[in-house]
Protein backbone atom coordinates (compact mmCIF):
# COMPACT_ATOMS: atom_id res chain seq x y z
CA UNK A 1 0.00 0.00 0.00
CA UNK A 2 1.49 3.51 -1.56
CA UNK A 3 1.71 5.90 1.80
CA UNK A 4 -0.65 8.51 1.30
CA UNK A 5 0.96 11.85 -0.31
CA UNK A 6 0.95 15.72 2.12
CA UNK A 7 -1.15 17.66 1.09
CA UNK A 8 0.49 21.01 -0.15
CA UNK A 9 -1.34 23.85 1.02
CA UNK A 10 -1.18 27.06 -1.18
CA UNK A 11 -1.54 30.78 0.91
CA UNK A 12 -4.51 32.49 -0.68
CA UNK A 13 -3.58 36.06 -0.23
CA UNK A 14 -0.23 37.13 0.54
CA UNK A 15 1.44 38.26 3.89
CA UNK A 16 -0.02 40.76 5.99
CA UNK A 17 1.73 42.02 8.82
CA UNK A 18 -1.03 43.79 10.33
CA UNK A 19 -3.12 40.24 9.94
CA UNK A 20 -0.57 37.29 9.97
CA UNK A 21 1.63 35.72 12.64
CA UNK A 22 5.19 36.58 12.22
CA UNK A 23 8.67 37.53 14.15
CA UNK A 24 10.45 40.52 14.90
CA UNK A 25 13.79 40.92 15.90
CA UNK A 26 15.15 42.98 18.82
CA UNK A 27 18.78 44.26 18.06
CA UNK A 28 19.02 45.89 21.70
CA UNK A 29 18.89 42.52 23.46
CA UNK A 30 19.32 39.79 20.64
CA UNK A 31 16.43 38.05 20.86
CA UNK A 32 13.05 37.52 19.04
CA UNK A 33 8.96 38.55 19.70
CA UNK A 34 6.72 36.87 18.17
CA UNK A 35 3.67 39.10 17.01
CA UNK A 36 0.36 37.34 16.78
CA UNK A 37 -2.26 39.94 15.94
CA UNK A 38 -5.17 37.82 14.76
CA UNK A 39 -5.34 36.81 18.80
CA UNK A 40 -7.40 40.01 19.63
CA UNK A 41 -10.28 39.09 18.40
CA UNK A 42 -10.23 36.22 20.96
CA UNK A 43 -12.96 36.15 23.78
CA UNK A 44 -11.50 36.96 27.10
CA UNK A 45 -12.89 35.40 30.20
CA UNK A 46 -9.71 35.75 32.17
CA UNK A 47 -8.84 37.91 35.40
CA UNK A 48 -9.86 41.14 34.97
CA UNK A 49 -8.82 44.15 37.57
CA UNK A 50 -10.57 46.62 39.73
CA UNK A 51 -11.77 49.93 38.28
CA UNK A 52 -9.53 52.88 39.41
CA UNK A 53 -11.07 56.27 41.09
CA UNK A 54 -8.72 58.66 41.03
CA UNK A 55 -11.08 60.86 43.81
CA UNK A 56 -10.75 58.01 46.11
CA UNK A 57 -6.53 58.50 46.65
CA UNK A 58 -6.60 61.07 49.63
CA UNK A 59 -3.76 63.67 48.95
CA UNK A 60 -2.79 63.06 51.99
CA UNK A 61 -2.80 59.56 54.06
CA UNK A 62 -1.44 59.53 57.35
CA UNK A 63 -1.34 55.91 56.91
CA UNK A 64 0.98 56.16 54.05
CA UNK A 65 4.99 56.14 55.26
CA UNK A 66 5.50 58.29 51.83
CA UNK A 67 3.29 60.84 52.62
CA UNK A 68 5.00 63.82 54.37
CA UNK A 69 4.96 63.73 58.34
CA UNK A 70 3.97 59.74 58.90
CA UNK A 71 6.55 57.52 60.51
CA UNK A 72 7.42 54.89 58.77
CA UNK A 73 7.30 51.19 59.24
CA UNK A 74 10.93 51.50 60.08
CA UNK A 75 10.38 53.99 62.97
CA UNK A 76 11.76 56.43 60.77
CA UNK A 77 9.84 60.00 59.85
CA UNK A 78 9.19 61.34 56.63
CA UNK A 79 9.79 64.74 56.82
CA UNK A 80 7.65 67.76 55.40
CA UNK A 81 8.66 67.85 51.83
CA UNK A 82 7.70 69.90 49.34
CA UNK A 83 8.63 68.90 45.91
CA UNK A 84 10.96 65.77 45.46
CA UNK A 85 12.13 63.44 48.44
CA UNK A 86 14.87 60.72 48.83
CA UNK A 87 15.48 58.27 51.57
CA UNK A 88 17.38 54.82 51.72
CA UNK A 89 14.60 52.33 50.70
CA UNK A 90 13.97 50.46 55.11
CA UNK A 91 14.01 47.28 53.57
CA UNK A 92 16.80 47.27 50.85
CA UNK A 93 17.78 44.09 48.12
CA UNK A 94 20.92 45.57 47.88
CA UNK A 95 23.64 46.93 50.23
CA UNK A 96 27.25 48.41 50.75
CA UNK A 97 28.54 46.64 53.86
CA UNK A 98 27.13 42.94 53.16
CA UNK A 99 29.76 40.05 53.64
CA UNK A 100 31.11 38.52 50.56
CA UNK A 101 31.71 34.88 49.94
CA UNK A 102 35.03 33.45 50.02
CA UNK A 103 36.54 31.95 46.61
CA UNK A 104 35.36 28.40 47.69
CA UNK A 105 31.68 29.45 48.26
CA UNK A 106 31.29 31.69 45.35
CA UNK A 107 32.62 28.76 42.61
CA UNK A 108 31.18 25.41 44.25
CA UNK A 109 31.78 23.86 40.96
CA UNK A 110 31.28 24.14 36.75
CA UNK A 111 27.51 23.87 37.53
CA UNK A 112 27.22 26.28 40.80
CA UNK A 113 28.38 29.63 41.73
CA UNK A 114 27.56 32.57 43.03
CA UNK A 115 28.80 35.85 43.70
CA UNK A 116 28.76 38.62 46.58
CA UNK A 117 26.54 41.83 45.79
CA UNK A 118 27.39 45.20 47.32
CA UNK A 119 24.99 47.80 46.12
CA UNK A 120 22.13 50.40 47.66
CA UNK A 121 18.58 50.64 47.43
CA UNK A 122 16.72 54.02 47.61
CA UNK A 123 13.02 55.43 47.18
CA UNK A 124 12.36 58.63 45.36
CA UNK A 125 8.97 60.41 46.05
CA UNK A 126 7.53 62.73 43.31
CA UNK A 127 5.52 65.05 44.61
CA UNK A 128 4.12 65.39 48.32
CA UNK A 129 0.55 64.11 47.09
CA UNK A 130 -0.88 61.17 47.24
CA UNK A 131 -3.38 61.57 44.48
CA UNK A 132 -0.98 62.99 42.04
CA UNK A 133 0.53 61.29 39.34
CA UNK A 134 3.47 62.30 36.87
CA UNK A 135 0.79 63.16 33.85
CA UNK A 136 -1.31 65.29 36.35
CA UNK A 137 1.89 67.02 37.22
CA UNK A 138 2.81 70.34 35.67
CA UNK A 139 6.26 70.40 33.43
CA UNK A 140 8.14 72.23 36.29
CA UNK A 141 7.46 69.72 38.66
CA UNK A 142 8.15 67.05 36.41
CA UNK A 143 11.39 68.95 35.53
CA UNK A 144 12.47 68.43 39.40
CA UNK A 145 11.78 65.05 39.22
CA UNK A 146 14.32 64.51 35.99
CA UNK A 147 16.61 66.90 38.05
CA UNK A 148 16.67 64.87 41.11
CA UNK A 149 17.17 61.51 38.93
CA UNK A 150 20.24 63.10 37.79
CA UNK A 151 20.90 64.32 41.02
CA UNK A 152 21.05 60.83 42.44
CA UNK A 153 22.63 59.11 39.29
CA UNK A 154 26.09 61.47 39.67
CA UNK A 155 26.32 60.66 43.00
CA UNK A 156 25.54 56.90 43.12
CA UNK A 157 27.25 56.43 40.00
CA UNK A 158 30.56 57.52 41.82
CA UNK A 159 30.33 54.91 43.71
CA UNK A 160 28.85 51.98 41.62
CA UNK A 161 29.06 50.44 38.28
CA UNK A 162 24.91 50.61 37.52
CA UNK A 163 22.36 52.81 38.82
CA UNK A 164 18.51 51.63 37.56
CA UNK A 165 15.82 54.30 38.00
CA UNK A 166 12.60 52.00 37.82
CA UNK A 167 9.18 53.41 38.31
CA UNK A 168 6.19 50.57 38.79
CA UNK A 169 3.30 51.97 38.92
CA UNK A 170 -0.43 50.73 39.72
CA UNK A 171 -1.47 47.23 41.52
CA UNK A 172 -1.66 45.74 38.07
CA UNK A 173 2.32 46.12 38.12
CA UNK A 174 2.88 45.08 41.63
CA UNK A 175 3.03 48.44 43.54
CA UNK A 176 0.67 48.43 46.81
CA UNK A 177 1.71 52.02 47.54
CA UNK A 178 -0.64 54.93 45.43
CA UNK A 179 1.70 57.30 46.56
CA UNK A 180 3.28 58.50 43.31
CA UNK A 181 7.40 57.13 43.89
CA UNK A 182 10.38 55.46 41.99
CA UNK A 183 12.99 53.23 43.22
CA UNK A 184 16.93 53.64 42.33
CA UNK A 185 18.93 50.84 42.85
CA UNK A 186 22.74 51.28 42.29
CA UNK A 187 25.13 47.91 42.02
CA UNK A 188 28.59 46.74 41.60
CA UNK A 189 27.84 44.84 38.28
CA UNK A 190 25.80 45.17 35.78
CA UNK A 191 22.30 43.39 35.71
CA UNK A 192 21.45 40.98 32.97
CA UNK A 193 19.95 43.33 31.04
CA UNK A 194 22.40 46.08 30.89
CA UNK A 195 24.92 43.55 30.45
CA UNK A 196 22.93 42.34 26.93
CA UNK A 197 22.31 46.27 25.80
CA UNK A 198 25.99 46.70 26.69
CA UNK A 199 27.42 43.88 24.56
CA UNK A 200 24.87 44.54 21.65
CA UNK A 201 25.17 48.28 21.51
CA UNK A 202 29.43 47.78 21.51
CA UNK A 203 29.25 45.11 18.69
CA UNK A 204 26.81 47.49 16.46
CA UNK A 205 29.29 50.52 17.28
CA UNK A 206 32.15 48.57 16.27
CA UNK A 207 30.77 47.39 13.28
CA UNK A 208 29.01 50.34 12.56
CA UNK A 209 31.22 53.20 13.84
CA UNK A 210 28.10 53.86 14.70
CA UNK A 211 25.39 54.32 17.74
CA UNK A 212 22.52 51.76 17.32
CA UNK A 213 19.85 53.78 18.72
CA UNK A 214 21.00 57.03 17.14
CA UNK A 215 20.49 55.31 13.44
CA UNK A 216 17.41 53.74 14.73
CA UNK A 217 15.68 56.88 16.09
CA UNK A 218 16.90 57.79 12.18
CA UNK A 219 14.86 54.85 10.72
CA UNK A 220 12.08 55.69 13.30
CA UNK A 221 11.94 59.42 12.11
CA UNK A 222 12.23 58.81 8.26
CA UNK A 223 9.31 56.18 8.36
CA UNK A 224 7.10 57.44 10.69
CA UNK A 225 4.89 54.37 11.38
CA UNK A 226 5.69 53.94 14.73
CA UNK A 227 6.25 57.15 16.14
CA UNK A 228 3.69 58.61 18.54
CA UNK A 229 5.56 61.70 19.57
CA UNK A 230 8.46 64.26 18.91
CA UNK A 231 9.73 67.36 19.62
CA UNK A 232 13.46 69.17 18.86
CA UNK A 233 14.88 66.90 21.15
CA UNK A 234 13.42 63.28 21.79
CA UNK A 235 11.00 61.51 20.05
CA UNK A 236 8.53 58.38 21.85
CA UNK A 237 7.84 55.57 19.55
CA UNK A 238 6.64 52.11 19.62
CA UNK A 239 9.20 49.89 19.28
CA UNK A 240 9.44 47.53 15.93
CA UNK A 241 10.27 44.47 18.29
CA UNK A 242 7.82 45.85 21.28
CA UNK A 243 7.06 42.94 23.61
CA UNK A 244 4.10 44.34 25.52
CA UNK A 245 0.64 46.01 24.04
CA UNK A 246 1.67 49.49 24.61
CA UNK A 247 5.31 49.29 25.21
CA UNK A 248 7.03 52.75 23.96
CA UNK A 249 10.74 53.95 24.22
CA UNK A 250 12.20 57.56 24.78
CA UNK A 251 14.96 58.27 22.90
CA UNK A 252 17.29 61.43 22.26
CA UNK A 253 16.29 62.40 18.64
CA UNK A 254 19.09 63.86 17.39
CA UNK A 255 22.22 63.92 19.83
CA UNK A 256 24.46 60.96 21.23
CA UNK A 257 23.51 61.50 25.04
CA UNK A 258 25.59 58.62 27.40
CA UNK A 259 23.59 59.53 31.03
CA UNK A 260 20.59 61.68 32.26
CA UNK A 261 23.43 63.97 34.06
CA UNK A 262 24.54 64.93 30.80
CA UNK A 263 21.34 66.48 29.65
CA UNK A 264 21.29 70.41 28.82
CA UNK A 265 18.29 72.52 30.35
CA UNK A 266 16.57 72.60 27.57
CA UNK A 267 16.49 68.94 26.80
CA UNK A 268 15.73 68.80 30.38
CA UNK A 269 12.52 71.00 29.95
CA UNK A 270 11.90 69.24 26.90
CA UNK A 271 12.08 65.29 27.80
CA UNK A 272 9.64 66.79 30.49
CA UNK A 273 7.37 68.05 28.44
CA UNK A 274 7.19 64.94 25.91
CA UNK A 275 7.14 62.56 29.22
CA UNK A 276 3.56 64.84 30.28
CA UNK A 277 2.27 64.05 26.90
CA UNK A 278 3.06 60.45 26.34
CA UNK A 279 1.69 59.61 30.11
CA UNK A 280 -1.63 61.30 29.61
CA UNK A 281 -2.23 59.56 26.13
CA UNK A 282 -1.63 56.47 28.24
CA UNK A 283 -4.08 57.44 31.42
CA UNK A 284 -6.76 58.51 27.80
CA UNK A 285 -6.23 55.19 26.26
CA UNK A 286 -9.02 53.49 28.93
CA UNK A 287 -9.81 56.19 30.64
CA UNK A 288 -7.67 55.01 33.79
CA UNK A 289 -4.15 55.62 36.01
CA UNK A 290 -2.33 53.85 33.30
CA UNK A 291 0.10 51.18 35.08
CA UNK A 292 3.67 50.54 33.64
CA UNK A 293 7.09 49.60 34.64
CA UNK A 294 9.39 52.11 33.83
CA UNK A 295 13.27 52.27 33.67
CA UNK A 296 15.93 54.37 32.23
CA UNK A 297 19.09 53.10 30.42
CA UNK A 298 22.16 54.98 29.95
CA UNK A 299 25.86 54.28 30.30
CA UNK A 300 27.52 52.37 33.13
CA UNK A 301 28.89 54.50 35.82
CA UNK A 302 31.45 53.77 38.39
CA UNK A 303 35.14 53.77 37.91
CA UNK A 304 33.69 53.52 33.71
CA UNK A 305 35.71 55.63 31.60
CA UNK A 306 33.81 57.57 29.16
CA UNK A 307 35.92 56.88 26.09
CA UNK A 308 34.97 52.84 26.91
CA UNK A 309 31.02 53.68 26.89
CA UNK A 310 30.94 55.45 23.27
CA UNK A 311 28.39 52.95 22.19
CA UNK A 312 25.98 53.74 24.45
CA UNK A 313 22.69 55.73 23.86
CA UNK A 314 20.71 56.94 26.87
CA UNK A 315 17.08 55.80 26.49
CA UNK A 316 14.00 54.99 28.93
CA UNK A 317 11.49 52.25 28.38
CA UNK A 318 7.85 51.88 29.21
CA UNK A 319 5.60 48.43 29.42
CA UNK A 320 2.62 48.97 30.53
CA UNK A 321 0.35 45.85 30.81
CA UNK A 322 -2.61 46.75 29.93
CA UNK A 323 -4.25 44.90 26.48
CA UNK A 324 -7.88 45.65 25.55
CA UNK A 325 -9.07 47.65 28.82
CA UNK A 326 -8.54 49.42 31.69
CA UNK A 327 -9.60 45.82 33.32
CA UNK A 328 -7.94 43.17 30.90
CA UNK A 329 -3.72 42.69 31.30
CA UNK A 330 -1.38 40.98 29.24
CA UNK A 331 0.02 38.05 31.29
CA UNK A 332 3.44 36.58 30.09
CA UNK A 333 2.77 33.24 31.07
CA UNK A 334 3.06 29.79 28.94
CA UNK A 335 4.60 30.55 25.63
CA UNK A 336 6.36 33.25 26.92
CA UNK A 337 7.75 31.74 29.65
CA UNK A 338 8.97 28.72 28.33
CA UNK A 339 9.32 29.77 24.83
CA UNK A 340 9.68 32.92 23.74
CA UNK A 341 7.58 36.38 23.85
CA UNK A 342 4.68 37.18 22.05
CA UNK A 343 2.48 39.92 21.60
CA UNK A 344 -1.36 40.23 20.56
CA UNK A 345 -1.01 43.50 18.23
CA UNK A 346 1.24 44.93 16.04
CA UNK A 347 3.44 48.11 16.51
CA UNK A 348 2.14 49.98 13.83
CA UNK A 349 -1.79 49.43 15.81
CA UNK A 350 -0.79 50.63 18.87
CA UNK A 351 1.00 53.30 17.31
CA UNK A 352 -1.85 54.72 16.01
CA UNK A 353 -4.39 54.03 19.11
CA UNK A 354 -2.02 56.27 21.24
CA UNK A 355 -1.45 58.66 18.68
CA UNK A 356 -5.08 59.59 17.81
CA UNK A 357 -5.51 60.40 21.83
CA UNK A 358 -5.95 63.34 23.30
CA UNK A 359 -3.59 65.49 24.90
CA UNK A 360 -6.16 66.58 27.49
CA UNK A 361 -5.93 64.74 30.43
CA UNK A 362 -9.36 62.83 30.65
CA UNK A 363 -9.91 62.99 34.21
CA UNK A 364 -9.28 66.85 34.30
CA UNK A 365 -11.63 67.14 31.45
CA UNK A 366 -14.39 65.85 34.37
CA UNK A 367 -13.24 67.86 36.76
CA UNK A 368 -13.74 71.10 34.54
CA UNK A 369 -17.21 69.99 33.02
CA UNK A 370 -18.50 68.89 36.16
CA UNK A 371 -17.35 71.98 37.96
CA UNK A 372 -18.65 74.14 34.80
CA UNK A 373 -22.26 72.41 35.21
CA UNK A 374 -22.67 73.14 38.89
CA UNK A 375 -21.97 76.64 38.02
CA UNK A 376 -24.83 77.12 35.44
CA UNK A 377 -27.10 75.39 37.72
CA UNK A 378 -26.47 77.94 40.47
CA UNK A 379 -26.41 75.41 43.11
CA UNK A 380 -24.18 76.87 45.18
CA UNK A 381 -24.14 73.61 48.07
CA UNK A 382 -23.20 71.21 45.38
CA UNK A 383 -20.25 73.52 44.23
CA UNK A 384 -19.09 73.43 47.60
CA UNK A 385 -19.12 70.13 48.15
CA UNK A 386 -17.36 69.00 45.23
CA UNK A 387 -14.22 71.94 46.05
CA UNK A 388 -13.81 69.74 48.93
CA UNK A 389 -12.12 67.14 46.73
CA UNK A 390 -12.39 67.28 43.14
CA UNK A 391 -12.17 71.08 42.74
CA UNK A 392 -8.93 71.08 45.03
CA UNK A 393 -7.44 68.14 43.21
CA UNK A 394 -7.67 70.24 40.00
CA UNK A 395 -5.56 73.20 41.40
CA UNK A 396 -3.02 70.62 42.05
CA UNK A 397 -3.14 69.72 38.79
CA UNK A 398 -3.24 72.59 36.79
CA UNK A 399 -1.38 75.51 38.51
CA UNK A 400 -2.48 77.91 36.04
CA UNK A 401 -6.48 77.76 36.88
CA UNK A 402 -7.05 80.71 39.50
CA UNK A 403 -6.73 79.52 43.18
CA UNK A 404 -10.00 78.45 44.82
CA UNK A 405 -8.97 79.10 48.15
CA UNK A 406 -8.04 76.24 50.90
CA UNK A 407 -9.52 73.50 50.77
CA UNK A 408 -10.49 70.72 53.82
CA UNK A 409 -7.57 68.37 52.82
CA UNK A 410 -7.90 66.11 55.85
CA UNK A 411 -11.74 65.02 54.87
CA UNK A 412 -10.96 61.99 53.46
CA UNK A 413 -8.08 60.85 55.94
CA UNK A 414 -7.68 57.60 56.83
CA UNK A 415 -9.92 56.28 54.33
CA UNK A 416 -7.52 54.97 51.84
CA UNK A 417 -6.39 51.91 53.58
CA UNK A 418 -3.29 49.92 51.26
CA UNK A 419 -3.92 46.69 50.27
CA UNK A 420 -1.74 44.10 52.02
CA UNK A 421 0.62 42.13 49.54
CA UNK A 422 0.98 39.04 52.49
CA UNK A 423 4.81 40.09 52.74
CA UNK A 424 5.17 41.43 56.46
CA UNK A 425 7.90 43.98 55.55
CA UNK A 426 5.37 45.53 52.93
CA UNK A 427 3.41 47.03 56.17
CA UNK A 428 2.87 50.65 55.26
CA UNK A 429 5.07 51.63 52.45
CA UNK A 430 4.42 48.28 50.75
CA UNK A 431 8.69 47.50 50.93
CA UNK A 432 8.88 50.13 48.32
CA UNK A 433 9.93 47.05 46.10
CA UNK A 434 7.23 46.91 43.89
CA UNK A 435 6.98 42.95 43.77
CA UNK A 436 10.49 43.07 41.74
CA UNK A 437 11.52 40.13 39.53
CA UNK A 438 14.91 38.81 41.80
CA UNK A 439 18.01 40.10 39.98
CA UNK A 440 20.52 38.19 38.68
CA UNK A 441 24.24 39.20 39.15
CA UNK A 442 26.50 38.68 36.27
Amino acid sequence: MEPKKAKIIVASTLFDADDHSHRRYNPLLDEWVLVAPHRMKRPWKGQVEPPFDFSAIPKHDPQNGLCPGVTRSSGEKTPEYTSTYVFENDFPSLADDLPQPSKDQANLNELMKLSGISGECRVMCFHPHTNMTLPLMDEKSIGEVIDTWSEQLKDLGKRFLWVQIFENKGAAMGCSNPHPHCQIWASNHLPNIAYKKDKTQKEYFVKHGKQMLLDYASMEIKEDKRVVLQNDDWIVVVPWWALWPFETMILPKKRHILRLTDLTTMERDSLATIMKKLLIRYDNLFETSFPYSMGWHGAPTGTTQDDDVQHWQLHAIYYPPLLRSASVKKFMVGYEMHAEGQRDLTAEQATKRLKDLSEDHYFVKKQTTSKVGKNEEGDENDAEEGEDENDDYYDDVDEEEEEEGDDDEDADEGDYDEEEEGEEEEEDEGDYDDEEEEENTM
